[in-house]
């Protein structure tokens, strides 16, 4: 029951992170009207949240509209293993916004912890390529330089990993309705 109950409040927490929230959905918004894309990447379960979200914008969340464009950068398996064995695990992100990150697109990092070495390397890309970002993480605030961070009131990572995927959701709602 505990267990229950932190997580019931850790949601009502939520409501602290809604201005955040709103300037995420309005980023990514934006990015879209303009013709840009959106680059996902996060590392085990963040990844698979990347692989789902991503999906959310391509195929639709709640109501019929076109595409818009994103892509989960942890998805493709023989470029991850590639860049993995020909750089580092460290480069996996970096070198994929490397390759396809253009001006005004939007990064869309998750991390539970903010400090995995190839998120940390994928932001630094994105930055020097003048995309806007996008951090979703943990309780702790990060001294990373993103456009907007989105910390999920935890430290625990399977609870920030379950408010990760609502505040996703909610980012995917509040920016569909602008379509």
């Amino acid at each position: 029951m505990e267990n229950i109950e932190k997580r019931i409040e850790n949601f009502k927490l939520l409501k602290n992170e809604i201005e955040k929230i709103n300037k995420a959905s309005y980023i990514l918004t934006e990015s879209f009207k303009n013709k840009n894309k959106v680059l996902f990447c996060g590392n085990g379960g963040s990844a698979s949240d990347c692989n789902h979200l991503a999906c959310e914008f391509i195929s639709k969340f709640k109501k019929e509209r076109k595409s818009l464009p994103a892509l989960s950068l942890c998805a493709n398996n023989s470029t991850i293993t590639a860049i993995g064995n020909d750089f580092s695990f460290d480069n996996i992100f970096q070198r994929q916004i490397e390759g396809l990150g253009e001006k005004n697109d939007v990064l869309f990092a998750i991390s539970t912890s903010g400090k995995s070495k190839n998120i940390i390397k994928a932001i630094e890309q994105a930055k020097k390529q003048e995309m806007k970002i996008i951090l979703l993480t943990g309780k702790n605030k990060t001294k990373l330089d993103v456009d907007c961070e989105i910390n999920a009131p935890s430290d625990k990572t399977e609870q920030i990993q379950e408010l990760h995927i609502a505040i996703g959701h909610i980012i995917c709602e509040k920016t569909e309705n602008n379509f």
